[in-house]
This record gives structure tokens, sequence and C-alpha cells, in this order.
């Protein structure tokens, strides 16, 4: 696997959970800051990475609640801020990996073609959304400052008293609040639903990797769980796609609803691997006939 990928750290199991936390969510927020000084062709992927590990470090902080005081609901508060303001740059090339994903699934002549066209034009805006975003803050130095700041900050937090019942009472929480919004998601078939679905699917399973061998669900169980969070990352990216191709649409007009119908294709596969892979979270069972599945941009949740 990439190493970009994998969490910045694995905190021994014999350590104290708040000390655990407090490990994993340091070297998750140093991550960031690193991640966030790359440059050139990485700038892209390295905004990805620092949203992942930003994402990471909240997740940790959640599990600590509420012990570790109003300190951690304004670093929480602050992470949020500066994984928004990063969102756009993220979002751009989100667009063009997709696009990538589609490609790699299409035969089709036709199809092939009208790709290539999409993913030209949304690389042209990738490229723009990267200077505009630059040209307000140069290099991402503030929202690495900042992160720095936070980063002094985050140390002094209570994480010597989060115990060991708080931490399950909080993940038996996340994965209570994914499994009633995957029931709402999967009643409604709604696209915020859906998305709603996905950042709970996806805290939950953040929350067991930052917990490591101390507190985890069975293997099998976990697998499950972070393929879900892949798949939900997919069908998300599935609905951005299909939202640029509206009347604003940078894509040419005769080419929006052929895209659509590609979407639409897409989609429909999504939601039938999701349901399937959540039959396997409710029933625990192995899934022995096929491997996670590794997507194009985020192979971990």
């Amino acid at each position: 696997m990439n190493q970009i990928n994998v969490p910045a750290a694995i905190v021994p199991a014999t350590t104290a959970p708040g000390l655990r936390l407090r490990d994993y969510a340091a070297a998750e927020l140093a991550r960031a800051i690193a991640c966030l000084a790359w440059r050139g062709g990485r700038l892209h992927t390295g905004v990805h990475q620092a949203r992942k590990s930003l994402r990471r470090t909240r997740a940790s902080l959640a599990l600590g609640r509420p012990s570790l005081g109003p300190g951690a609901r304004l670093i929480d508060r602050e992470l949020r801020r500066i994984n928004a303001q990063l969102s756009k740059l993220r979002d751009a090339h989100a667009l063009v990996e997709t696009l990538d994903l589609l490609l790699r699934k299409t035969g089709d002549a036709t199809a092939l073609s009208l790709l290539r066209r999409a993913r030209r034009i949304a690389a042209r805006a990738r490229a723009q959304r990267a200077r505009t975003s630059l040209a307000d803050d140069p290099g991402l130095q503030d929202k690495r400052a900042l992160l720095l700041t936070l980063q002094a900050a985050l140390p002094a937090l209570s994480w010597d008293v989060v115990t060991e019942t708080g931490v399950h009472r909080q993940l038996q929480r996340s994965q209570l609040r994914a499994s009633k919004t995957a029931a709402r998601a999967r009643e409604t078939g709604d696209d915020e639903d859906w998305h709603r679905w996905r950042r709970r699917e996806r805290r939950f399973s953040q929350q067991h990797r930052a917990l490591g061998e101390g507190i985890a669900l069975p293997p099998a169980a976990a697998d499950h769980h972070k393929k879900l969070a892949v798949l939900l990352g997919e069908a998300r990216d599935y609905v951005m796609l299909r939202e640029h191709c509206g009347k604003r649409s940078m894509f040419a007009p005769a080419d929006r609803a052929s895209l659509r119908a590609l979407i639409e294709q897409g989609t429909a596969r999504i939601r039938e691997r999701v349901a399937k892979t959540l039959a396997l979270v409710n029933t625990g069972q192995p899934d022995a006939a096929q491997p996670a599945p590794q997507a194009p941009h985020d192979p971990v949740a």
C-alpha cells in the first residue's frame, strides 16, 4: 500500500486510552501540517491527505468527550473550519479523479471520447482553483501556521482523565448514529441523506482506527466498515459529478445528458455494492468472495 495513505501513528494498546488518543491525534495533526507543505504536482494529493488527517484528529477528539473539556471544542471547531476552507480545492481534484475512475471502467469508444473531453475541462478548472487558492494563501502558509498553534495546544487537554468506559460510550454512540443514518438513507434514497451516512460511517471507521488494538471491532467487522466507508465515498463522488452537469455546468450542453447517464449507471452499481456490504456489517459474516475495494483516491477511510 502507498505509504501516503497509512495512518500517521499506531499507538501501543498497553498505553492508557487518553494517552493513546493524544499521541494518535498529535501524529495525525503533524501529518496534516506536513502534507499541506507539498508543492507542484503533489499539491492536490497533499491537500487530500491533510484533510484526511484533520478528520482523524477530530475523530480522536470526539472519542475523548466530554472529559477533554471546552478546549477540545475550540480545537475541533478550528480544525473543521480549516478543512472546510480546503474543500473547494479538494473537490476540484476529486472531480478529475472521478472522471478517471469512469475512464478506467468504460470500454465504449463514444463514452471514452466524452469522458476525455470532460476530464480536460475539469483539469483546467482544477488548475484555476489551485491558482485562486494559492493567491489567497500563498503556499497555504496561513493554514499551516494556525494548525501549528493548534498542535501546540493539543497536548494540554485533559487526556489523562479519559477512561476506557468513556471511550466505549463514544464509540457506541458513533456506531448507533451511523446505523440510524444508514436506515434513513436507504429508505429515502436522498443524496444528502447518503452524504450524511457517508460522514458518520467514516467517523466511526476513523475512531476504530484511532483506537488500534486497544478497543477494536473483530477484524471482519472492521473490514466491512472500512469497505462501506470507501464505497460511500465513491457514491458521493458520483453525486458531485452529477451536480456539475446542471445548467451552469462547465461541460458542453451536448455532453451533459450523456455524462448524467454514465453517472446514474455508476451510482446504481455502487448502491448495490453498498447494500451487500451493509448486509455483511449487520450479520458480521466474513466476505470471502471479494477483497475490500481500493478507491482511486481514498484507499484508507
